[in-house]
Formats: structure tokens, C-alpha cells, sequence
């Protein structure tokens, strides 16, 4: 007898997916709950669903290859529709890569159809699609993988439901997909690197709101060694009838060294895990007047009444004074709005400013690094500055709005928490100000952008796409306090006053 092609049996896979009402219910009806589960929870976030996208989109991955995949094998099983191909030569792991792989392009669909459903929440579009692409697809064939070996472990569907469970809720508990690794204890994190949940939501959610696959590559690989154990013990467990019990002898065990290898994958996991906060530090970024010591002179009151929004004047403002370090500004558009005038008057009471109050720099609030970047997110950093250069929006309009442009390029990674990228941003922005202003300039600059957030445009939020960042698309009111942030943090380190900082690495090539 003929040996069968892999084709015809992921055509023949296909269509009893499509027409098991299960499979259905489980691949393209539950994600669009837990989608609108997550938007009910986190629908008003600055920007609604994105930081969230890792967690929503493993949980879908997760139903189909926990219960969808291994109850579909299992009715099939049971219904004797394998008897058909067991009478034919076709070797079992191409069977089993026939029924991942069509299972995997049901769920390639329920994944479409939940992304654009997360956009019609609210959610902005994908900054890299190729890495979330990657990303998924990795993800998804891991944990079909896992299906595979549970609908080979299952006798019958009660067993399937009990099993899916197993892998299912420690998933979601300690496997860091519906629990923040940082909200478990300290005795919870060595087990969740046996879990490949962690390691998907990592990979995803860089992808979508990060600097791309680039910087996941341990949790791809990670993702691809546990889908690689988890098929070839399906291959080695598997049956065609659902009385035969699975392959004994000799092939059980070559189980041992899989779990040996199973174990060691978590252990170097566990060897590259980084510690993470045991309470995060979420607070807003307040106002200008929670980072201001008590007013002592009438000049400090002058500057805190000069702080304070007040309506755009009637006439056009008295241009600024050349100032010496500034680039030629490019014409203001009109999206941004004219310049502040740069008084010389009085000089900058930085006593004034309660630097001491400012968000620590090792918390999630505006976070800077005191560590260099390794290999790939240096890449990655490398390759920001260089499209920096051809940005058109770094040198559009007067120097104040060029201050806050820049600024963008921390505050808007900060709010989609894009770690560990946002804490070196802000280093890459401080070595660019700094080449582009003199000291004594900047230090004015960035005094007045922190004490008028609500000035100017930040309309380059929506062009970061360009420099490989995420675009902003949510309310500007959280943008601009994290702009603000960053102007005293940045105005504190170039004045000496942020005590206890680390130095500037060298962020230029």
C-alpha cells in the first residue's frame, strides 16, 4: 500500500476540525470572551489593551491546546475514524504534525479575529507584525504540541477535561499568563520556569508593545524546546484505538531522557531569571505641584503662578533670543504651537524643585537603568539612534518643542511598559539632548518643560512607528505627565541634583 503524503492527511485533519462543534466553540468563541473579560477590566488604561496583549493572547493559545486539540483527538479516536489511517503505512508522527498543524491554522484564525477585535476596543495597531507573527506562531505550535501529548494521555473526554485543567489553571496561577510574575512569592517563580505560559507571554508581549522578537530570543528557543519534548512524547505515547494501550517497553523509556530535558530547560530558565519587584511601584505621575518644595520668596511664587495652565495669549509671543549649542529649528507647523519665550530672567531656582519626591529610577514609573544593555537590546537601542537621526519630528519646530519631542521617545515606552527598553530610553534621550543643546540652554529647557506639561504638541506620539517604538493613541493627559517626569529626572542628573544616579553610559555610537 501506497504511503500517504503529508498533504492529504493535514487536508483530511482540517476538515474534521472544521466539523467538530467543539473545536469551534473552544478556537473561535472563547477567545472573544477573555478578550472582552480583559477589556472590561483594563478597557480605560492610558492605552486600552496593549499591555495586556501577551496575557489575552497566550489564554487563547492556551483553551485550544489544553481542551480544544486533545478533545477533538479524543472523540476522534473514540468515534474510529483513525482506523482509517492505521490500515495505511503513514508513520505516527506524521499524523500527529498533521493534527497540530491543522489545528494551528483554525487558531491562526481566532487569532486574526481576535486582534481585530482588541483593535475595535481601543487597542493601536502592531508595531511590529512580523515579531508578533513569529511570536504567536511559536507559541501556538508549542502549546498544540502539548494538546497532542494530553489527547494521547486522555482514555476518554472526562479525562481530557481533568487533564486540560492540570496544565490549564497552574498555567494561569504561577505560570505568570493571568498572575504578574511580580505579584507571586518568591517560592512560586523557580516553578513557573516549568511552565512554557511565562515564556509566551513574554515573547508576545514584546512583539506587540516592545522592540520585537529581537529581544526574546531565550523565550522563543525556550518555547521551541518545550513544543519539541512535548511532540515527541506524544509520538511516542501515541494510538489509534482508544482500548490499546500506548507503546511500552523499550520507547517508555525514552520518556526519561525527555523529562531530563524537560528539567533542564527550566533550569536554565531559572539560571536567567531576573528578579522582579515583589510590590510594583504603579502610582500616576501626579501633578507639577506634588515635585515643588513650599514656596520661601516672592520670586519662587512668581515661577510656581508661572507654572500654572493658563489660556494661550491673544498675541503672537516675543520670539526667544538665540541661544548658543542650539541646532537651527525647523518652521513651526501647526500642530505645534509657538514657542515659549525662554526667560533671562530670573535664573532657575532649582531649589525650588523637590527632586527627593521624584518616582525612584528602579521603579515601573519612570524608570531609568543603572545597568548597561545587553547584546540585543544594545542592538536595539543602536539601531533607534540611527533613525533618530532621520526623524523628522526631532528637529521640527522651536527648541522647547523639540525638548518635548524627544522626551516622547521615553514617556510613550514607559506607559506601554515596554522593560527592560523603557529604563535605557531615557538614557538614549539624555545623550541626544546633550549633543544638541549647550548645558545652561538645555537645563532651561527642560525646566520649562517640566513645569508646563500641558504646552506644546506631543503630536509625534503617532509618528514613533518610524523609529521602531509603538505609536500613542490614547488620552494625552497620562503622556504628558510622564513628559513631565522625565523633564525633572533629566534636569536633575544634567544639574547634579538627583542624588544617588547612576552615570551616563555612553549611549552613542
Amino acid at each position: 500500500m501506497a504511503d500517504i503524503p503529508f498533504r492529504p492527511l493535514l487536508w483530511a485533519n482540517l476538515l474534521a476540525t472544521l466539523r467538530n462543534p467543539m473545536a469551534l466553540i473552544y478556537g473561535w468563541l472563547f477567545p472573544l470572551f477573555f478578550l472582552v473579560g480583559f477589556w472590561a477590566l483594563y478597557g480605560q488604561d492610558p492605552v486600552p489593551l496593549a499591555l495586556h496583549a501577551g496575557p489575552f493572547f497566550t489564554i487563547t493559545i492556551l483553551g485550544s491546546a489544553a481542551f480544544g486539540l486533545p478533545t477533538q483527538m479524543v472523540a476522534e479516536r473514540e468515534a474510529g475514524l483513525w482506523r482509517h489511517f492505521a490500515l495505511t503505512p503513514a508513520p505516527r508522527w506524521r499524523f500527529v504534525a498533521a493534527l497540530v498543524l491543522a489545528r494551528a491554522l483554525l487558531l491562526a484564525g481566532a487569532l486574526i479575529v481576535q486582534h481585530w477585535a482588541a483593535r475595535g476596543l481601543g487597542m493601536p495597531p502592531l508595531p511590529h507584525p512580523v515579531s508578533t507573527v513569529l511570536a504567536l506562531a511559536t507559541a501556538s505550535l508549542c502549546f498544540l504540541c502539548i494538546g497532542a501529548l494530553i489527547g494521547n494521555l486522555a482514555p476518554n473526554v472526562p479525562a481530557v477535561q481533568a487533564l486540560g485543567q492540570c496544565i490549564f489553571l497552574p498555567m494561569l496561577i504561577i505560570g505568570g499568563v493571568a498572575v504578574p510574575l511580580a505579584s507571586l512569592p518568591e517560592w512560586a517563580l523557580p516553578l513557573s520556569n516549568l511552565l512554557p505560559g511565562r515564556h509566551a507571554v513574554v515573547a508576545i508581549q514584546t512583539a506587540v508593545t516592545g522592540t520585537g522578537t529581537r529581544a526574546a530570543g531565550f523565550e522563543l528557543a525556550a518555547l521551541t524546546g518545550h513544543g519539541l519534548i512535548a511532540l515527541l512524547a506524544a509520538v511516542l505515547l501515541f494510538r489509534w484505538e482508544p482500548a490499546a494501550p500506548p507503546p511500552a517497553g523499550r520507547r517508555g523509556l525514552w520518556l526519561l531522557p525527555l523529562l531530563a530535558l524537560w528539567l533542564a530547560l527550566a533550569a536554565v530558565a531559572q539560571q536567567r531569571q531576573r528578579s522582579v519587584p515583589a510590590a510594583p511601584d504603579t502610582a500616576p505621575a501626579g501633578q507639577v505641584a506634588d515635585y515643588l518644595a513650599p514656596v520661601t520668596s516672592d520670586a519662587t511664587r512668581a515661577m510656581v503662578a508661572a507654572s500654572a495652565p493658563a489660556a494661550p495669549p491673544a498675541t503672537t509671543p516675543k520670539a526667544s533670543r538665540p541661544q548658543a549649542g542650539l541646532r537651527p529649528a525647523a518652521p513651526a507647523t501647526a500642530e505645534a504651537p509657538a514657542a515659549l519665550a525662554l526667560p533671562a530672567e530670573p535664573p532657575l531656582d532649582l531649589d525650588r524643585i523637590a527632586f527627593e519626591r521624584l518616582p525612584a529610577d528602579a521603579g515601573l514609573v519612570a524608570p531609568i537603568a543603572a545597568e548597561p544593555p545587553d547584546e540585543a537590546l544594545a542592538s536595539a537601542l543602536a539601531r533607534i539612534r540611527r533613525q533618530l537621526e532621520r526623524w523628522p519630528p526631532a528637529t521640527a519646530g522651536p527648541p522647547e518643542q523639540q525638548v518635548r519631542t524627544l522626551l516622547l521617545i521615553a514617556a510613550v515606552p514607559d506607559l506601554l511598559q515596554m522593560d527592560p527598553l523603557e529604563r535605557h530610553l531615557p538614557l538614549l534621550v539624555e545623550a541626544e539632548l546633550k549633543q544638541r543643546f549647550a548645558a545652561d540652554v538645555l537645563a532651561r529647557l527642560l525646566f520649562e518643560a517640566a513645569l508646563h506639561p500641558d504646552a506644546l504638541s506631543v503630536a509625534a506620539r503617532s509618528e514613533l512607528p518610524a523609529i521602531g517604538l509603538p505609536a500613542h493613541a490614547g488620552p494625552e493627559a497620562p503622556l504628558r505627565g510622564r513628559v513631565m517626569l522625565y523633564a525633572f529626572k533629566l534636569l536633575g542628573r544634567i544639574t547634579g541634583r538627583r542624588v544617588g544616579d547612576p552615570p551616563l553610559p555612553d549611549q552613542r555610537e
